[in-house]
């Protein structure tokens, strides 16, 4: 490491960043001193139990809602004032996110008649039509005690970001454990209206929700671009973390971005927020969505690597197209397996852009072609319901430019019949390839049908950031050797004593030497099986393991030999290292 980094650094370096021109931000700085618990004047709060700043908050209310009767806007000022410490913060999380996003309905007088309106406390689409502080050492008073935040961020008065410093000696899991835990627990009122939580100790810095485990906060490195290079222990040493924080997110206009499009609720229950990343990655998708004339609907690949969240990707590309374009869209979500089509219909359910009801998964080939033929805003199928009597040219469906095909493992799917029926169906549609895997091959095909990459986020890139875990790969599989050396000779005597043409003869050397053939011999299955079954009670440590078979019929027998195996292992005879001998007069 460079030099020291005191707590203090790293929080002036902060307050002192964001309250720049550059940036924007107001900066409030509170006294904290024991003496000053009770100070509420720098804030303009009622007291110290209060977590919002009231005057900002009210004048920002009535500069976005002059429509709005003045005393409808100081009451929704007061309800935001209560302290919300007995409800359920999770549910009390979820309603303010809403309010946030969508704004409030509120009765209201129009021509003398009883209406609605909405209250907007933020607006999304005039960034400085907003009120922005930084908010340093606030007292806060909780149920038992006080607690001091070391930096708060407030739009428009209300707490958006919480941030716990340590000093670089101090491992940043202590953050987490002993302050942003206890703060849970002592002041939870600061966390009704929380978007982000934020851990650093100048070397380090990660952010997740509110409430979530230490293991899914995460770094935001990369500021601009994705193809970033990074030099972690650069940063590190030089304590640059923050400010790459700062730099890539904590912009005005980023932020409020964030807050507006990448954050959103899994069953009303579980917070998730996009990692760095998924950002990105979906910001440069819109880019490709704006220029989707000029790219001809081939709007690109999303590679991100398996267990990176490319489900939540796709939601919040849907959410942030519906949110912030114009237009009547449909999304249709392409798979090639049922149980796929399934967990990202559900994904989308828990996440609330479609309802749990409605009707969009066809039934077969001919349902689908009737919702595609309509308005549907989202559909869900497999790339097979694009069957059609291969005598007849598949019909146009619909001339619609504003559709957007999202299709999931496309390498897999999308060069033989059924994508071209697709193509057909939909012939101004805009496509999008989603991907876990690299596309291979010197035609690369994937690419003619979708365009170029427009994100890319590797395995090597998901380990560096703590996304997946490592792999680590020992080769254990039988070796396979060829025991008749006058093969080619003998397909060549049966060539010529039958009078085979060129095809059959084409098809005898595919049965004769197809290597399905060889792997999948009884011997050769039963080696594998005895080794698993010997090899993963041995393996050192707790963990799941999965068996690949080349088809169905030889992942059964494999199951069942694998079976066998492992229960003649078990039984006290064998004595396995799983069942260890007991030795007599020892209770357990």
């Amino acid at each position: 490491m460079k030099s020291f980094i005191s707590e203090d650094d790293i929080e002036q370096t902060l307050c002192t960043r964001l309250s720049q021109p550059e940036f924007g931000w107001k900066r409030i700085e509170c006294d904290p001193s024991v003496e000053a618990q009770d100070d509420v004047s720098k804030t303009g709060r009622r007291n110290s139990s209060e977590c919002i700043l009231p005057a900002v908050f009210l004048t920002a209310l009535e500069r976005l809602n002059p429509q709005i009767d003045k005393s409808i806007l100081a009451q929704v000022v007061a309800d935001f004032r209560k302290d919300y410490t007995g409800k359920d913060m999770m549910d009390t999380n979820y309603k303010f996110y809403n309010y946030l996003r969508n704004g409030i309905n509120v009765k209201v007088k129009k021509n003398g008649k009883d209406d609605f309106d909405i209250v907007r406390l933020i607006d999304f689409d005039n960034v400085e039509n907003n009120d922005f502080h930084c908010v340093n050492q606030m007292w806060i008073k909780g149920r038992i005690r006080y607690r001091r935040p070391d930096v708060l961020l407030f739009v428009n008065g209300l707490p958006m970001v919480f941030i716990e410093l340590k000093n670089s000696t101090v491992k940043i899991k202590e953050a987490y454990e002993k302050n942003l835990v206890s703060y849970r627990e002592d002041i939870p009122n600061i966390f009704a209206l929380n978007q982000i939580c934020v851990l650093s100790n100048g070397m380090q810095t990660k952010l997740g929700a509110w409430n979530s485990k230490y293991e899914f906060f995460f770094d935001w490195l990369k500021v601009n671009d994705e193809h970033e290079k990074l030099d972690r222990e650069h940063i590190a040493e030089y304590g640059l973390s923050i400010i790459n924080l700062i730099d890539g997110l904590f912009r005005k206009e980023r932020l409020l971005d964030y807050i507006e499009n990448f954050i959103f609720f899994d069953n009303k229950r579980v917070k998730i927020i996009a990692k760095n990343h998924q950002y990105l990655g979906v910001n440069n998708l819109m880019k490709s969505v704006e220029r989707r004339e000029e790219l001809k609907g081939k709007l690109g690949v999303f590679w991100h690597t398996q267990g990176s969240g490319k489900s939540y990707s796709m939601v919040m590309f849907v959410r942030k197209v519906r949110r912030k374009l114009k237009g009547n869209f449909t999304f249709l979500v392409i798979t090639d397996r049922d149980d796929l089509d399934t967990q990202i219909h559900k994904t989308f359910v828990r996440s609330e852009v479609i309802g749990e009801k409605e009707e969009c998964q066809p039934k077969n080939a001919a349902q689908l072609r009737e919702f595609l033929s309509g308005n549907k805003p989202m559909v869900f199928t497999l790339i097979h319901k694009f069957q059609y009597d291969k005598t007849k040219k598949y019909p146009i469906l619909s001339e619609r430019n504003d559709i957007f095909v999202l299709v999931d493992e496309a390498h897999r799917t999308q060069y033989k019949q059924l994508a071209e029926n697709m193509h057909t169906g939909l012939p101004n549609a805009n496509y999008i390839a989603f991907t876990g895997t690299p596309l291979l091959g010197s035609k690369r095909l994937t690419n003619q049908w979708f365009g170029d990459y427009v994100s890319e986020y590797n395995f090597a890139q998901a380990i560096e950031d703590g996304s997946t875990v490592r792999l680590y790969y020992s080769r254990r599989v039988p070796e396979v050797g060829l025991e008749n050396n006058w093969l080619d000779s003998d397909i060549d005597k049966i060539v010529e004593e039958e009078e085979l043409n060129d095809r059959e003869r084409e098809l005898l050397e595919n049965s004769s030497s197809r290597i399905l053939e060889v792997i999948k011999r009884d011997g050769r299955l039963d080696r594998i099986a005895q080794d698993i079954a010997h090899h993963f009670p041995r393996r050192g440590f707790l963990g799941k393991g999965m068996v690949v078979s080349v088809d169905k019929y030889t992942a059964v027998k494999m199951y069942e030999k694998v079976q066998h195996y492992w229960e003649k292992r078990r039984k006290p005879s064998s004595r396995s290292a799983m069942q260890p001998r007991r030795r007599k007069n020892v209770t357990s």
